[in-house]
């Protein structure tokens, strides 16, 4: 199955410059739910650690000032990592802006 992650122009310094990665993810095995979000880094974190390293912490939980939308929804709300994804989800990568 086939998703698109999207990147803001601050990480694509960990893709050689590209603005979205199309990811292969694997299919689940017998029994188990379809792919997540979670799976999807995964699939990142083996191509492009730089990058995982920057949408999830050392214990593998998404970092809170890096907001993930699948497919326009946040992904807080559709479970986190778990979040399902179905085939040509869009990821959207949005880094959180401070200030004021």
């Amino acid at each position: 199955m086939r998703v698109t992650l999207l990147l803001p122009g601050v990480l694509r310094q960990y893709v050689a410059g590209a603005r979205q990665l199309e990811l292969e993810l694997p299919e689940p095995a017998a029994g188990e739910r379809g792919p997540t979000l979670g799976a999807a880094l995964d699939v990142v974190a083996a191509r492009h650690p730089a990058l995982e390293r920057r949408l999830r912490d050392e214990q593998g939980a998404l970092r809170r000032y890096v907001n993930l939308f699948v497919d326009g929804e946040e992904c807080r709300r559709l479970g986190g990592d778990r979040a399902p994804l179905r085939e040509g989800s869009e990821i959207q990568v949005i880094p959180s802006i401070a200030g004021g």
